[in-house]
């Protein structure tokens, strides 16, 4: 079944408005993706992005999409083959870096909502010409941070963006305070030492904080 990308960006600006911040989440266990997902849930952050950086991913993204109440994304989608395995896995929104005309008609082929990263004003208009009116603003802090995001945004504020790269509880502030940033995507939330110790009670307190940035 394929999506438009209107009805794509319509379906993950709703993901997006959901919280202010997204977990970006990079697993190596699989053991931590129940407890993981519970907790960050649990403090206000239902919506996840399980990156596609470690082997354990596409199994963490199955066991996440058991918790009630969350809603679980695949990150750094590069080709067609990895849209496909997230969405077989259970993911029901992507996210990637960049964007190529291959990976969007995947996306739209397999109907998953793509949050497609863009970082100047040409990408913007590129991927809204198709369509696309909620992207990943991306790497944030490398392009230019919140001062380069509202620059984006004047002539072009018919783009809704979620800045992710180097966010941070700090800066997130800054990014949340722009018309045109739906939410922030941070890892801060999910730290690996925390993760290691099993500590998912500081995690939730985490998410907690970060949920209370609106």
């Amino acid at each position: 079944m394929n999506v438009t990308p209107q009805d794509a960006s319509k379906r993950a600006f709703e993901v997006c408005s959901l919280a202010p911040v997204v977990p970006v989440l990079v697993i190596d266990d699989v053991a931590h993706a129940r407890p993981l997902a519970e907790a960050l849930v649990a403090g206000g952050l239902p919506a996840l992005e399980v990156t596609l950086r470690t082997p354990a991913a596409l199994d963490v993204i199955r066991e996440m999409a058991k918790v009630k109440g969350g809603v679980v994304g695949a990150g750094t989608l590069l080709t067609p083959a990895d849209v496909r395995a997230a969405k077989a896995a259970g993911a029901t929104f992507g996210v990637a870096p960049g964007a190529t005309d291959t990976l969007l008609q995947a996306c739209e082929d397999e109907d998953l909502p793509l949050l497609a990263g863009a970082a100047t004003a040409s990408e913007a208009m590129r991927l809204l010409e198709r369509g696309y009116t909620m992207l990943k603003f991306f790497p944030a802090e490398a392009s230019g941070g919140a001062a380069a995001l509202k620059a984006i945004g004047a002539p072009i504020p018919q783009v809704m963006f979620c800045p992710t790269g180097g966010v941070t509880l700090k800066n997130a502030p800054d990014y949340l305070a722009l018309p045109n940033t739906v939410c922030v995507g941070g890892s801060w939330v999910a730290p690996k030492d925390l993760m290691l110790k099993g500590d998912w009670a500081a995690i939730e307190a985490l998410a907690r904080e970060a949920a209370a940035l609106r």
